[in-house]
């Protein structure tokens, strides 16, 4: 009975706020210790199978039952993410701003798919999208209120879903706008040929929006500095159109997954725009930095974008999930996601946005109430000092990492990642990664860059201090020799990734300038 007796384990309302108050308690308590928690957990696969009974409890069980197994079964199984000490992929914060908003929202409930099914929902949707256009000096044509603006802003549960969304746009675009030509010309034949472009820096889920898209993707080399070029572009589309495909598709990637590296958006927007492809920025992570004017000089050129997306579940204080994805002509979407029931039109269809056609599923969360929270809470001074406080400390590891000539820095720093490996071959950075994650001290992930193995260093949680990377860096320094002094191969510092097989245990070597190897 709903509101009586027998909701909630039988719990009256006086009760339930108690245990609201109590549930709200421990996590304020969980996340001011968070620094006392073990980062990675010890745990193999499939250990709270063992912990949990076979089946679901036939009759209700008592709260405290219910709440002391969080302790005791999940959180030996959680990766602290709010941790100081938590430096793997990028960051994925939160904010009491952010999960009070959140409650709010999940007591509502309300499934904003049409303007009529909550007004507020939408409305504020649009509105917060444009407050961040603005925050972040994207173009006027990204805006839902502005008199000569064609596009607007929504917010996706991820990146991945806002790239596979313009994707799935362009692709609708270009063949349409090839049907025009070719009016007989099948929809599955004109699929087959398009072709989309990233740069081999670009995150995976490029490449799972084509496999979903059914379309071809290609993944074009980047410079030293892992920036994909004009020319690099130009010779791809060239190339493909001689092979009979139609290009239709670039994602450029402004802050990679791999080392925060930037695609020249200045040249590649030119290109887009004369060869007829639409051009999809992915600035993810790195969105978050442009609240400050001194990083916006990466945004040059993003007046040719056709969708721009990232990710204030990341960097901004704003907890998962909440992707921020522009369109310049947001008929381009309403074309590819339309659909047309009678239960979903409403008296004001005509006038006003229903998000539904701007996204894949049907169903939308209140998003927006959390992001609002934040925005206020904070204002944009905040957010910007938080920013630059990431950076700053960043900054700082950087130069710890420097001051070790056992390590080196193989990519330029960005924001707030560092990259680094121990000098040496690649099995030495694998070993130390996997030290320090057996430790539970800190998380840390690897990537590729090179045919090198590195190690990054994210600054992720806005509560990371001096003191908290001083003690981080020791650890790993102590890992390192632990890892140096074991009787295997030892590298000297100017050596780099070297093909070690067939060298017998202990031998020395280096590298000459051609880059084979000599024993020493």
């Amino acid at each position: 009975m709903i509101g009586g007796g027998m909701m909630g384990g039988g719990f009256g309302n006086g009760v339930r706020e108690s245990l609201g108050k109590e549930l709200v308690d421990y996590i304020a308590e969980y996340l001011s210790t968070i620094r006392q928690r073990r980062v990675y957990p010890d745990v193999k696969p499939g250990y709270l199978r063992t912990l949990l009974p076979p089946s679901a409890p036939q009759e209700p069980e008592n709260w405290s039952s219910i709440f002391s197994d969080i302790e005791k079964l999940i959180m030996p199984g959680m990766v602290h993410w709010q941790s100081p000490h938590m430096h793997a992929y990028y960051p994925a914060l939160n904010s009491w701003p952010s999960l009070l908003g959140d409650m709010l929202a999940d007591a509502i409930n309300c499934l904003g798919f049409t303007w009529a099914s909550s007004p507020a929902c939408t409305e504020l949707e649009m509105i917060m999208l444009d407050w961040l256009a603005a925050m972040l000096g994207l173009p006027d044509h990204f805006l839902h209120h502005h008199p000569e603006g064609q596009g607007g802003g929504v917010l996706q549960s991820t990146v991945s879903e806002s790239t596979l969304v313009a994707m799935l746009a362009a692709r609708k675009a270009k063949v349409t706008e090839l049907q025009s030509s070719d009016p007989s010309a099948d929809e599955a034949v004109l699929t087959f040929r398009l072709v989309a472009y990233a740069s081999d820096q670009a995150h995976s889920s490029v490449l799972k929006g084509g496999l979903i898209a059914l379309v071809k993707v290609r993944l074009l080399e980047t410079d030293e500095d892992f920036s994909l070029r004009a020319e690099t572009l130009i010779q791809a589309v060239e190339a493909d159109r001689r092979r009979g495909l139609v290009p239709f598709f670039l994602c450029a990637s402004l802050g990679t997954t791999g080392v925060c590296a930037f695609d020249c958006l200045s040249e590649l927007g030119p290109v887009c725009a004369r060869e007829g492809l639409w051009l999809h920025v992915d600035a993810a992570y790195a969105g978050t930095a442009f609240l400050c004017p001194e990083f916006r000089s990466f945004l040059q050129g993003i007046e040719y974008s056709d969708s721009f997306t990232f990710n204030p579940a990341k960097w901004m204080l704003v907890h998962f999930d909440c992707a921020a994805f522009w369109v310049k002509h947001k008929w381009k979407l309403q074309q590819t996601f339309g659909v047309e029931a009678v239960y979903l039109q409403h008296a004001n269809s005509s006038a006003a946005v229903d998000f539904m056609n701007w996204q894949i599923p049907l169903s939308r969360r209140f998003r927006s109430l959390k992001l609002w929270f934040v925005i206020r809470s904070f204002g944009v001074a905040g957010l910007q000092a938080h920013v630059r406080h990431g950076i700053e400390m960043s900054k700082y590891f950087e130069s710890l990492v420097r001051s070790d000539s056992r390590f080196e820095i193989p990519a330029k720093r960005h924001l707030g990642l560092v990259t680094f490996r121990l000098q040496g071959p690649n099995s030495l950075t694998e070993e130390l990664l996997a030290e320090l994650t057996h430790s539970g001290t800190m998380y840390l992930v690897p990537a590729t860059i090179h045919k090198l193995l590195i190690a990054r260093f994210t600054i992720t949680s806005q509560n990371t201090t001096r003191r908290d990377l001083l003690r981080d860096w020791n650890i790993i320094q102590q890992s390192a020799a632990k890892i140096l002094q074991r009787p295997n191969i030892h590298c000297v510092p100017e050596q780099r990734n070297c093909d070690v097989s067939g060298f017998s245990e202990g031998t020395n070597y280096s590298q000459n300038a051609n880059g084979s190897l000599i024993v020493i």
